[in-house]
Protein backbone atom coordinates (compact mmCIF):
# COMPACT_ATOMS: atom_id res chain seq x y z
CA UNK A 1 0.00 0.00 0.00
CA UNK A 2 2.60 2.67 1.36
CA UNK A 3 4.25 2.64 -2.30
CA UNK A 4 1.06 3.19 -4.44
CA UNK A 5 0.75 6.10 -1.68
CA UNK A 6 4.17 7.48 -2.87
CA UNK A 7 3.46 7.41 -5.99
CA UNK A 8 0.16 8.71 -6.10
CA UNK A 9 1.79 11.81 -4.61
CA UNK A 10 4.21 11.64 -7.17
CA UNK A 11 1.59 11.76 -9.78
CA UNK A 12 0.11 15.10 -8.07
CA UNK A 13 -3.36 13.11 -7.18
CA UNK A 14 -6.11 14.99 -5.58
CA UNK A 15 -5.62 15.80 -1.61
CA UNK A 16 -1.40 14.23 -1.77
CA UNK A 17 -2.73 11.14 -0.71
CA UNK A 18 -4.04 8.09 -2.17
CA UNK A 19 -3.96 4.53 -1.55
CA UNK A 20 -4.11 2.12 -4.49
CA UNK A 21 -8.04 1.70 -5.49
CA UNK A 22 -9.95 -1.54 -5.99
CA UNK A 23 -13.21 -2.95 -7.00
CA UNK A 24 -14.50 -2.24 -10.94
CA UNK A 25 -14.27 0.71 -12.92
CA UNK A 26 -16.53 0.59 -15.89
CA UNK A 27 -15.35 2.99 -18.74
CA UNK A 28 -17.03 4.01 -21.84
CA UNK A 29 -14.63 5.09 -24.13
CA UNK A 30 -14.36 6.28 -28.02
CA UNK A 31 -10.47 5.71 -27.90
CA UNK A 32 -9.24 3.51 -30.25
CA UNK A 33 -8.70 -0.13 -29.19
CA UNK A 34 -5.03 -0.12 -28.28
CA UNK A 35 -5.30 3.42 -27.32
CA UNK A 36 -7.66 1.97 -25.01
CA UNK A 37 -5.90 -1.40 -23.86
CA UNK A 38 -2.33 0.85 -23.54
CA UNK A 39 -4.15 3.31 -21.55
CA UNK A 40 -5.83 1.24 -18.68
CA UNK A 41 -2.19 -1.13 -18.54
CA UNK A 42 -0.65 1.83 -17.66
CA UNK A 43 -3.36 2.53 -14.89
CA UNK A 44 -3.55 -0.97 -13.72
CA UNK A 45 0.55 -0.93 -12.96
CA UNK A 46 -0.57 2.16 -10.46
CA UNK A 47 -4.02 0.61 -9.71
CA UNK A 48 -3.62 -3.18 -9.78
CA UNK A 49 -6.51 -4.39 -7.70
CA UNK A 50 -9.02 -2.26 -10.25
CA UNK A 51 -10.95 -4.29 -12.81
CA UNK A 52 -11.54 -1.99 -15.72
CA UNK A 53 -14.37 -2.85 -18.23
CA UNK A 54 -14.31 -1.29 -21.43
CA UNK A 55 -16.86 -0.35 -23.58
CA UNK A 56 -15.44 1.29 -26.91
CA UNK A 57 -16.70 2.77 -30.00
CA UNK A 58 -17.24 6.38 -31.91
CA UNK A 59 -18.61 8.94 -29.81
CA UNK A 60 -21.81 8.80 -31.15
CA UNK A 61 -22.41 5.19 -30.79
CA UNK A 62 -20.84 5.50 -26.98
CA UNK A 63 -23.28 8.31 -26.16
CA UNK A 64 -26.53 6.31 -28.04
CA UNK A 65 -25.99 3.34 -25.44
CA UNK A 66 -25.49 6.07 -22.75
CA UNK A 67 -28.82 7.57 -23.72
CA UNK A 68 -30.32 4.22 -23.60
CA UNK A 69 -29.00 3.42 -20.20
CA UNK A 70 -30.35 6.72 -18.75
CA UNK A 71 -33.65 6.13 -20.01
CA UNK A 72 -33.51 2.88 -18.20
CA UNK A 73 -32.67 4.59 -15.36
CA UNK A 74 -29.10 2.09 -14.84
CA UNK A 75 -25.94 4.32 -16.54
CA UNK A 76 -23.05 1.35 -15.91
CA UNK A 77 -20.39 3.61 -17.18
CA UNK A 78 -18.22 5.18 -13.87
CA UNK A 79 -15.94 6.89 -16.37
CA UNK A 80 -16.81 8.74 -19.67
CA UNK A 81 -13.59 9.63 -22.01
CA UNK A 82 -14.67 10.75 -25.48
CA UNK A 83 -13.99 12.81 -28.35
CA UNK A 84 -15.39 16.40 -27.60
CA UNK A 85 -16.17 18.72 -24.89
CA UNK A 86 -19.56 19.36 -26.40
CA UNK A 87 -20.97 16.20 -25.69
CA UNK A 88 -19.35 17.14 -21.87
CA UNK A 89 -21.06 20.07 -22.34
CA UNK A 90 -25.06 18.32 -22.85
CA UNK A 91 -23.82 15.92 -19.86
CA UNK A 92 -22.80 18.88 -17.73
CA UNK A 93 -26.30 20.65 -18.56
CA UNK A 94 -28.08 18.01 -17.21
CA UNK A 95 -26.56 17.42 -14.23
CA UNK A 96 -25.31 13.97 -15.43
CA UNK A 97 -21.54 14.78 -14.24
CA UNK A 98 -19.72 14.63 -11.09
CA UNK A 99 -17.39 17.13 -10.47
CA UNK A 100 -13.42 17.14 -9.36
CA UNK A 101 -12.52 20.01 -7.92
CA UNK A 102 -9.60 18.61 -6.48
CA UNK A 103 -8.14 17.62 -9.75
CA UNK A 104 -4.27 18.76 -10.42
CA UNK A 105 -4.57 20.93 -13.64
CA UNK A 106 -1.90 23.68 -12.84
CA UNK A 107 -0.02 22.21 -16.05
CA UNK A 108 -3.26 22.73 -18.27
CA UNK A 109 -4.35 25.88 -20.34
CA UNK A 110 -7.84 27.42 -18.82
CA UNK A 111 -9.36 26.08 -22.20
CA UNK A 112 -8.77 23.00 -21.80
CA UNK A 113 -10.75 22.05 -19.20
CA UNK A 114 -14.51 22.63 -17.93
CA UNK A 115 -14.15 25.63 -14.99
CA UNK A 116 -16.61 23.74 -12.64
CA UNK A 117 -14.14 20.65 -13.22
CA UNK A 118 -16.44 18.62 -14.28
CA UNK A 119 -14.53 17.12 -17.56
CA UNK A 120 -10.67 17.43 -18.34
CA UNK A 121 -8.97 17.39 -21.83
CA UNK A 122 -6.89 14.90 -22.05
CA UNK A 123 -5.14 15.95 -25.06
CA UNK A 124 -5.05 18.23 -28.47
CA UNK A 125 -6.45 16.21 -31.59
CA UNK A 126 -6.74 18.30 -34.55
CA UNK A 127 -8.30 17.74 -37.71
CA UNK A 128 -6.84 18.43 -41.09
CA UNK A 129 -6.36 16.66 -44.46
CA UNK A 130 -3.91 13.72 -44.76
CA UNK A 131 -3.30 12.73 -48.36
CA UNK A 132 -1.52 10.32 -50.53
CA UNK A 133 2.03 10.88 -51.37
CA UNK A 134 1.28 10.07 -55.16
CA UNK A 135 -1.21 13.30 -55.46
CA UNK A 136 -0.35 17.01 -54.98
CA UNK A 137 0.37 18.14 -51.67
CA UNK A 138 -3.10 20.37 -50.44
CA UNK A 139 -2.40 23.52 -48.72
CA UNK A 140 -6.25 25.07 -48.29
CA UNK A 141 -9.07 23.03 -47.36
CA UNK A 142 -10.48 24.77 -51.05
CA UNK A 143 -8.43 22.27 -52.27
CA UNK A 144 -10.31 19.44 -51.39
CA UNK A 145 -13.05 21.44 -53.55
CA UNK A 146 -11.08 22.24 -56.65
CA UNK A 147 -11.03 19.89 -59.76
CA UNK A 148 -8.39 18.27 -59.07
CA UNK A 149 -10.02 16.59 -55.98
CA UNK A 150 -13.05 15.43 -58.19
CA UNK A 151 -14.22 12.16 -56.75
CA UNK A 152 -10.82 11.91 -54.76
CA UNK A 153 -11.89 12.94 -51.31
CA UNK A 154 -13.22 10.92 -47.99
CA UNK A 155 -14.45 12.29 -44.68
CA UNK A 156 -15.48 10.93 -41.26
CA UNK A 157 -18.87 10.98 -40.32
CA UNK A 158 -20.11 13.18 -37.87
CA UNK A 159 -22.75 10.51 -37.18
CA UNK A 160 -20.52 8.72 -35.92
CA UNK A 161 -17.47 10.28 -34.71
CA UNK A 162 -17.47 13.30 -32.17
CA UNK A 163 -14.58 15.09 -33.44
CA UNK A 164 -16.44 15.31 -37.50
CA UNK A 165 -19.40 16.98 -35.08
CA UNK A 166 -16.72 19.46 -33.90
CA UNK A 167 -14.80 19.78 -37.41
CA UNK A 168 -18.11 20.04 -39.38
CA UNK A 169 -18.88 22.98 -36.91
CA UNK A 170 -15.60 24.68 -36.88
CA UNK A 171 -15.47 24.76 -40.73
CA UNK A 172 -18.89 26.14 -41.10
CA UNK A 173 -18.79 28.67 -38.79
CA UNK A 174 -15.43 30.04 -40.59
CA UNK A 175 -16.18 33.03 -42.63
CA UNK A 176 -13.95 31.77 -45.30
CA UNK A 177 -15.07 28.32 -45.64
CA UNK A 178 -18.47 28.69 -44.50
CA UNK A 179 -21.99 26.82 -44.21
CA UNK A 180 -21.83 25.71 -47.76
CA UNK A 181 -18.49 24.09 -47.64
CA UNK A 182 -20.10 20.62 -46.77
CA UNK A 183 -22.33 21.22 -50.02
CA UNK A 184 -18.99 21.89 -52.28
CA UNK A 185 -17.27 18.62 -50.69
CA UNK A 186 -20.29 16.48 -52.02
CA UNK A 187 -21.16 18.35 -55.30
CA UNK A 188 -17.77 17.61 -55.80
CA UNK A 189 -17.64 13.90 -55.25
CA UNK A 190 -16.81 13.11 -51.70
CA UNK A 191 -17.89 10.35 -49.87
CA UNK A 192 -18.22 9.29 -45.97
CA UNK A 193 -17.25 6.79 -43.72
CA UNK A 194 -17.94 5.82 -40.42
CA UNK A 195 -15.11 6.70 -38.48
CA UNK A 196 -11.74 7.90 -38.67
CA UNK A 197 -9.87 4.53 -39.26
CA UNK A 198 -11.93 4.23 -42.56
CA UNK A 199 -10.31 7.83 -43.84
CA UNK A 200 -6.71 6.60 -42.94
CA UNK A 201 -7.49 3.34 -44.73
CA UNK A 202 -8.81 4.68 -47.87
CA UNK A 203 -6.14 7.23 -48.40
CA UNK A 204 -2.99 4.85 -47.41
CA UNK A 205 -4.75 2.45 -50.23
CA UNK A 206 -5.04 4.74 -52.94
CA UNK A 207 -8.54 4.77 -53.41
CA UNK A 208 -8.86 8.03 -52.51
CA UNK A 209 -6.01 10.54 -52.37
CA UNK A 210 -7.48 12.96 -50.23
CA UNK A 211 -9.24 12.67 -46.63
CA UNK A 212 -10.32 14.99 -43.74
CA UNK A 213 -8.50 13.45 -40.99
CA UNK A 214 -7.39 13.80 -36.91
CA UNK A 215 -3.98 14.39 -36.76
CA UNK A 216 -2.58 11.67 -35.09
CA UNK A 217 -4.19 8.71 -37.18
CA UNK A 218 -2.17 10.41 -40.73
CA UNK A 219 1.16 11.13 -38.64
CA UNK A 220 1.27 7.66 -36.99
CA UNK A 221 0.34 6.08 -40.44
CA UNK A 222 3.50 8.10 -42.41
CA UNK A 223 5.36 6.82 -39.22
CA UNK A 224 4.74 3.55 -39.95
CA UNK A 225 5.80 3.80 -43.81
CA UNK A 226 2.19 4.63 -45.41
CA UNK A 227 2.48 6.48 -48.46
CA UNK A 228 0.64 9.42 -46.13
CA UNK A 229 1.56 12.91 -45.49
CA UNK A 230 -0.91 15.39 -43.59
CA UNK A 231 -0.89 19.04 -43.90
CA UNK A 232 -2.15 22.04 -41.60
CA UNK A 233 -4.31 23.83 -43.98
CA UNK A 234 -3.75 27.63 -43.99
CA UNK A 235 -7.19 28.79 -42.72
CA UNK A 236 -6.57 26.58 -39.60
CA UNK A 237 -7.89 23.21 -37.73
CA UNK A 238 -10.63 22.23 -35.97
CA UNK A 239 -9.50 20.76 -32.44
CA UNK A 240 -10.96 18.47 -29.73
CA UNK A 241 -9.58 17.86 -26.51
CA UNK A 242 -10.70 14.48 -25.79
CA UNK A 243 -12.10 14.89 -22.30
CA UNK A 244 -12.52 12.50 -19.21
CA UNK A 245 -15.47 12.65 -17.08
CA UNK A 246 -16.91 11.13 -14.07
CA UNK A 247 -20.80 10.56 -14.19
CA UNK A 248 -22.94 11.10 -11.33
CA UNK A 249 -24.20 8.08 -10.83
CA UNK A 250 -20.64 6.52 -10.63
CA UNK A 251 -20.74 3.03 -8.58
CA UNK A 252 -17.02 3.69 -8.04
CA UNK A 253 -16.07 7.25 -7.66
CA UNK A 254 -12.77 7.35 -5.92
CA UNK A 255 -11.51 4.97 -8.69
CA UNK A 256 -12.44 6.98 -11.24
CA UNK A 257 -11.08 10.07 -9.90
CA UNK A 258 -7.36 7.99 -9.57
CA UNK A 259 -7.92 7.31 -13.38
CA UNK A 260 -8.62 10.89 -14.06
CA UNK A 261 -5.46 12.20 -11.73
CA UNK A 262 -3.77 9.64 -13.80
CA UNK A 263 -4.76 10.69 -17.35
CA UNK A 264 -4.20 14.10 -16.04
CA UNK A 265 -0.68 13.42 -14.74
CA UNK A 266 2.51 14.29 -16.26
CA UNK A 267 3.45 10.35 -16.19
CA UNK A 268 -0.24 9.69 -18.11
CA UNK A 269 0.46 12.72 -20.42
CA UNK A 270 4.05 11.41 -21.54
CA UNK A 271 1.95 8.02 -21.89
CA UNK A 272 -0.41 10.12 -24.61
CA UNK A 273 2.49 11.11 -26.55
CA UNK A 274 4.14 7.73 -26.57
CA UNK A 275 0.80 6.66 -28.38
CA UNK A 276 1.23 9.19 -30.41
CA UNK A 277 -0.81 12.52 -29.32
CA UNK A 278 -0.32 16.05 -29.24
CA UNK A 279 -0.36 16.40 -25.00
CA UNK A 280 -2.70 18.59 -23.12
CA UNK A 281 0.17 19.48 -20.53
CA UNK A 282 2.33 22.47 -21.37
CA UNK A 283 4.93 20.97 -19.30
CA UNK A 284 5.14 18.01 -22.10
CA UNK A 285 6.80 18.01 -25.01
CA UNK A 286 4.73 16.71 -28.18
CA UNK A 287 5.56 13.62 -30.11
CA UNK A 288 8.32 14.24 -33.05
CA UNK A 289 6.98 15.58 -36.16
CA UNK A 290 4.10 17.40 -34.42
CA UNK A 291 4.25 20.78 -33.89
CA UNK A 292 3.51 22.70 -30.86
CA UNK A 293 0.33 23.33 -29.95
CA UNK A 294 1.21 27.42 -29.88
CA UNK A 295 2.24 27.23 -33.65
CA UNK A 296 -1.09 25.97 -34.27
CA UNK A 297 -3.93 27.76 -36.08
CA UNK A 298 -6.99 26.28 -34.11
CA UNK A 299 -10.39 27.81 -35.74
CA UNK A 300 -12.53 28.91 -32.94
CA UNK A 301 -15.89 27.35 -32.22
CA UNK A 302 -18.68 28.52 -29.85
CA UNK A 303 -19.37 25.13 -27.31
CA UNK A 304 -22.60 26.19 -26.23
CA UNK A 305 -23.73 27.22 -29.51
CA UNK A 306 -22.43 23.98 -31.08
CA UNK A 307 -24.33 22.25 -28.53
CA UNK A 308 -27.57 23.71 -29.67
CA UNK A 309 -26.86 23.31 -33.79
CA UNK A 310 -25.54 19.70 -33.38
CA UNK A 311 -29.02 17.90 -34.82
CA UNK A 312 -29.14 20.30 -37.41
CA UNK A 313 -25.58 20.05 -38.48
CA UNK A 314 -25.78 16.14 -38.59
CA UNK A 315 -29.59 16.25 -40.49
CA UNK A 316 -27.63 18.67 -43.05
CA UNK A 317 -24.54 15.89 -43.55
CA UNK A 318 -27.24 12.98 -43.80
CA UNK A 319 -29.16 14.66 -46.56
CA UNK A 320 -25.09 15.59 -48.34
CA UNK A 321 -23.48 12.56 -47.81
CA UNK A 322 -26.36 9.91 -46.42
CA UNK A 323 -26.02 7.51 -43.51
Amino acid sequence: MGKHIARGRALGLWGGAVGAQSGTLALYTSQPDRVAAETVAAFNKLHPAVRVEIFRSGTTEVMNKLAAEFLAGDPKPDVLFIADAVTMEGLKAEGRLLPFPEAEVSALPAAAYDKDRTYFGSKLITTGIVYNTAAKRPSSWLDLASTEAKGQVVLPSPLYSGAAVIHMAAVSADPELGADYYAKLAGNGAIAVQGNGGVVAQVAGGQKMYGVLVDFMALNAKAKGSPVDFVFPREGVSAVTEPVAILKSARNPEAAKAFIAFILSKEGQELAVRQGFLPARTDVEPPAGFPKPAELRILPLDMGRTLQETGELKARFSKLFGG
